[in-house]
């Protein structure tokens, strides 16, 4: 019996990147082929490491943060399945967990937002959507017949959580910013003020940055009639919940405002080797979703049964690095080169949008695919972002920078096609087309 190759093919695309064509189909280990399929499976792992490797370097479209070499102390740990199922703060039948390392971090996000550590609850998930789906549950089981409000920008896990839980959901406009339009959210509201309400609101936006104004959103509510009792706030703030507190002007997530639950990624600012993240609410909200299971010996009150145990040690280590201090100064770090960046497209003749506290850069969408799979950018009709993070250097900004002022000479070089116009998309200020800019291409 002949064995079919697996080995990767080392082949380069235009831009130079590497191109997995690898057979990767599971194969059954025959004892007479038993040394040379470990050879050609140490031979694709190493390939594939080296493939990860050249798209780490060229990673500027993702809220990701890859600088966690710290994690690797973490190592001997895969040598253990560690699950912590059920709720944090009850210990469970199986012993294989790390619940004490859940519950530090929770307590430092607790700390964070400002929360006193006996009304707090929340677990780690397995990233931000999780959290969403969280929170929204939490919402709908005390709010059974609310509506639940978010606006068009709002992550995709919103509009998820609204189909699996058959929540009604009012698409709420927004601001050229991308933060929510509070003027249309009243309209909503009073038009359908027989209901509670359940919104959903955004410590940035997924493809703009832009941060909701809660207070305005809280204002709104009980300017519309809504009493404490008849809304809840869920805050989806997947990056942003670890930027606006170490940034002293920026709006104040803190429970000590009536919202019911926030949801934070960890994997993005942060960074970790796998999707992670915080869902924090009031304690005494948690009892709509907890109940009992005998075999386990323990309290389910999370989306997930079973729940990974490494994470939130990987967390725990993190912070420990880190520290506010470190966080600190990757956010400042962040914001500089962010402006950075946006002068710099600015400066060279492109549409380019920077929301206050933010670090995701807008600009007009490349016109060439292969650049934009090069640099994994990612892409909402006519614009493109960067996200800005920790990882992110000036030397990668600038190579970027200048390939794409090349490319853009290329493009519109005969006038056949022109820049597209993003005055409704980022605002007149914010455009550089021909009839709201200087139109430039080469940056002269």
């Amino acid at each position: 019996m002949s064995m079919i190759s697996i080995v990767a093919m080392d082949k380069k695309d235009c831009n130079g990147n590497t191109k997995l064509e690898s057979n990767f189909a599971v194969m059954e280990p025959y004892d007479k082929y038993f040394a040379l399929r470990r050879r050609r499976l140490a031979k694709i792992m190493t390939e594939f490491q080296e493939y990860l490797t050249e798209r780490a370097t060229h990673l500027l479209g993702y809220p990701l943060n890859l600088n966690f070499n710290h994690l690797m102390d973490l190592s001997p740990l895969l040598l253990f399945h560690i699950n912590n199922v059920g709720d944090p703060f009850k210990e469970s039948a199986y012993g294989l967990h790390s619940k004490e390392f859940e519950v530090e971090v929770l307590d430092w996000f607790a700390q964070l937002w400002e929360m006193e550590k006996d009304e707090s609850w929340g677990y780690v998930t397995n990233g931000g959507t999780e959290g969403n789906l969280q929170g929204l549950l939490l919402g709908r089981e005390l709010l059974p017949d609310g509506i639940l409000y978010t606006s068009r920008e709002s992550h995709y896990s919103i509009f998820k959580a609204a189909r699996m839980y058959r929540m009604e959901c009012k698409m709420i406009g927004t601001l050229t910013t991308g933060e929510i339009d509070c003027d249309d959210l009243r309209a909503q509201l009073i038009l359908n003020k027989d209901k509670p309400a359940i919104i959903n609101v955004n410590i940035g936006t997924t493809f703009k940055g832009a941060i909701d104004n809660l207070d305005l959103v809280i204002k709104t509510l009980e300017v519309c009639g809504f009493s404490d009792d008849r809304f809840y706030i869920h805050c989806d703030a997947a990056l942003y919940g670890l930027i606006t507190p170490f940034l002293g002007q920026a709006p104040k997530l803190t429970f000590k405002k009536p919202f019911g639950s926030v949801s934070v990624s960890a994997h993005k600012l942060l960074g970790s080797s796998m999707p992670s993240g915080i869902l924090m609410t009031r304690k005494k909200y948690v009892g709509v979703l907890s109940r009992n299971v005998e075999y386990l010996a323990t309290v389910d009150a999370t989306i997930t049964g079973s729940r990974n145990g490494h994470a939130p040690i990987f967390i725990w280590y993190g912070l420990n690095i880190k520290g506010y201090k470190g966080i600190q100064e990757d956010v400042n770090k962040c914001l500089i080169r962010a402006r950075y960046l946006r002068d710099g497209l600015r400066n060279a003749g492109i549409s380019t949008m920077l929301n206050e506290f933010s670090i995701i850069v807008i600009f007009e969408r490349p016109l060439d695919h292969e650049f934009i799979r090069h640099w994994q950018l990612s892409c909402v009709g006519n614009m493109a972002h960067i996200v800005v993070m920790p990882h992110v250097t000036i030397e990668m900004l600038d190579d970027f920078l200048d390939g794409l002022v090349r490319k853009r000479s290329v493009w519109y070089r005969h006038g056949s096609v022109q820049p597209p116009c993003l005055a409704d998309e980022m605002g007149i200020s914010n455009c550089s087309c021909l009839d709201h800019g200087k139109g430039l291409l080469d940056g002269n």
